[in-house]
Order: structure tokens, then C-alpha cells, then sequence
């Protein structure tokens, strides 16, 4: 080693830790074989809340909640007989006293003689990825839930189609567009991670396999659907175009299907959601009107029983000679996501 001023090896090694140690964004803790904290970097100081004067001196025990005590009491048992902690996921409090989840990793610290005299603590700050896998959790129960709904839907689809189908293919047939009815629901939800789906894009999907888009109109305020309303209302349209292209508006010329929504506020303040699908007909049907039994068909029931019970609601449906109209009130609670929707209205047209 060179005399004079230059430092010493040692000397720019501690520097460099220092510096290394200084600027990690993983918080690194030092304590005594007592649990006093006897360093503290800047990460610990932005995840904890404590500055280094607050920390140096306190004894680690004021960082982990009181249930926890007996996590600490076993780690200095372990770095007394020389052994190191492997990484683990556990939780520690802030100055402020919130709770923040961490991945933990502990080892010895030995003075020059090779004496063990403390533990070097690595803290990092695991909240995103808790967070993450709490809404995977949610977001699977939620699948796994909606997926044994869908299973229900589709048994009742096969037993009312069968019913009422001519013949295999007509029940193939109706089976299918159901089918994919349900899918396009479902598509809208898994692009939002079932957040929901706003009631205009439910719409317009439901119908675009109908074409005639410029004679449908929608109206309304902008709304976001909680996934249970994005189901049950999408298979509704699917009916209701359904209908309208074979029979109704959309199967000759010059028919129009007109679709409006509000929320109003009851005599008690409660806040309620209509919708109301009207169709008009210039007489020329096309094929013509269903007769009675294929009116009572799985449309029929989605329609004033499926849908309204599923939205805790009410529904008509009123037929006339080249017109129809399907009204639905509920809750507004069982139909928007709490605090997306709004009362300003605006007109859409497919």
C-alpha cells in the first residue's frame, strides 16, 4: 500500500458500499444482536416514514406489528448462531402506523475478528404485486362465478330452444346465435377485467349482427354496467334483435327501432333506471308475425321474467300490429358500477 495522502483500499471499498447502499431503492437496515437499528438508508426512510436521526437508536421491534413480535425474537436466534434468513414476505409498520407488505432478507454482520455483532436487514416494498394478486383472486372468483351462471343460462337456452324448434337445425341454429350472444357479453367484460361495460357498446354490439344500423337510435346518459347487468341485459337485445330482424322494425323497409334510457329519482330519493326499446313497422314484415307459441319462446321469457328478476326490476312487453315495446325499471344499483354513472344525456345512432 502507497503512504502518504491516498487512500486506503479499504477505505474506497466502504465508500463505494456506503454509496451503493445509499442509493438502493430496497430499504437496508442494520442492528445490533438487540434489534437497536444502528443504520438506515434513504429507501427505509421513504417506506417507513422515519428519518435516520428517528431510526438509528429505535429497536426493530417498533417497525412490525404486535403479532408479529415473535418473527423478530427467531431471526436474531438464527443470526446469533451465524445463519442467514432467506427472503420471506411479511409485513411491517410505517411511522405513521399503516401497514406496508415486504419481502425480507437477513444476514450477519461480523466485525474484523469474524465475531457476529448485528444483521443486515433488506426490505422491499411488495404492496403492487399483493395488490396484484388480490385482484387476480377477485377476478377469478368472479370468472369462476360467472362462468357457472353462464352454464345455467345455456341449459335453460337448450331446453326452451328445443321446445319450441321445427327441427334440428333450426334448433342448431338458435342455439348458436345464443350461444355467441353470450359471448359477446362476455368479450366486453374481459376487456374491461370485468370492471364492467358501458350500456352504449353493450348495445351496439348486441346488434350489430342485424345491420340496419342506420335506422336504430339510442338515447340516454352515458352508463357503465356492473358485469351481472352486462349478461342479462345483453341477452335481452339479443332477443329483441333477434325479433325485430325476422318480424318486426329491421326485417322490411322503412321500420325503426328507437332505444332510451334514464335514471330518475323515486318519491323516496331512490334512484331508478328505465329503459324502454320501441320498434315501429311500415307494415311490410317480411316474413310476418310469429304465431302465439313461438312468442312464449326463450325471447318471450327472457324478456319479462330472466332479465327483470335478474336486475331486481320490472318489466312490460306490449305487441301490436307492426310495433313493439319492451320497458325495464330497476335499481340503479343493481345496474351501474357505483359512481360511474351520470345523468348527462346523449344521443348516440348506431
Amino acid at each position: 500500500m502507497k503512504s502518504g495522502g491516498g487512500k486506503s483500499a479499504d477505505t474506497i471499498a466502504n465508500a463505494r458500499l456506503a454509496a451503493i447502499v445509499d442509493s438502493s431503492y430496497d430499504a437496508i437496515i442494520s442492528k445490533d444482536l438487540n434489534s437497536i437499528i444502528t443504520s438506515w438508508n434513504h429507501a427505509a426512510e421513504r417506506m417507513l416514514g422515519y428519518s435516520a436521526e428517528e431510526a438509528v437508536g429505535l429497536s426493530m421491534l417498533h417497525l412490525i406489528p404486535e403479532h408479529l413480535h415473535d418473527e423478530e425474537s427467531d431471526i436474531i436466534g438464527r443470526i446469533r448462531k451465524g445463519e442467514g434468513v432467506a427472503s420471506f414476505d411479511t409485513t411491517r409498520k410505517r411511522k405513521d402506523g399503516s401497514l406496508v407488505a415486504v419481502s425480507v432478507t437477513v444476514s450477519p454482520i461480523r466485525n474484523s475478528s469474524g465475531e457476529i455483532v448485528g444483521a443486515s436487514t433488506i426490505a422491499r416494498d411488495i404492496s403492487a404485486a399483493k395488490e396484484s394478486e388480490r385482484r387476480i383472486r377477485l377476478l377469478m372468483r368472479e370468472v369462476n362465478h360467472r362462468v357457472k351462471n353462464q352454464f345455467a343460462v345455456i341449459l335453460s337456452m337448450v331446453r326452451e330452444t328445443n321446445k319450441r324448434s321445427a327441427n334440428p337445425g333450426e334448433f342448431e341454429d338458435m342455439i348458436r346465435a345464443r350461444i355467441m350472444a353470450l359471448s359477446r357479453s362476455h368479450d366486453l367484460l374481459v376487456t374491461s377485467e370485468w370492471a364492467g361495460a358501458s350500456l352504449f357498446d353493450l348495445i351496439q354490439e348486441h346488434l350489430k349482427p342485424f345491420g340496419h344500423e342506420e335506422r336504430i337510435s339510442l338515447s340516454g346518459p352515458l352508463l357503465t354496467l356492473q358485469s351481472n347487468a352486462v349478461q342479462n341485459l345483453g341477452m335481452a337485445f339479443h332477443e329483441l334483435g333477434t325479433n325485430s330482424s325476422k318480424y318486426g322494425a329491421l326485417a322490411g323497409e322503412g321500420g325503426r327501432v328507437e332505444i332510451t334510457w334514464t335514471v330518475e329519482t323515486g318519491p323516496q330519493a331512490q334512484r331508478r333506471f328505465h329503459l324502454v326499446w320501441q320498434e315501429a313497422s311500415n307494415g311490410d314484415t317480411g316474413t310476418g308475425e310469429p304465431d302465439e307459441t313461438a312468442r312464449k319462446g326463450f325471447g318471450t321469457v327472457v324478456l319479462e321474467r330472466v332479465a327483470p328478476q335478474s336486475l331486481s326490476g320490472s318489466s312490460s312487453l306490449e305487441r301490436s300490429p307492426g310495433a313493439l315495446k319492451w320497458s325495464l325499471t330497476a335499481p340503479l344499483e343493481a345496474i351501474v358500477v357505483p359512481q360511474l354513472g351520470t345523468d348527462t344525456e346523449s344521443d348516440f345512432s348506431l
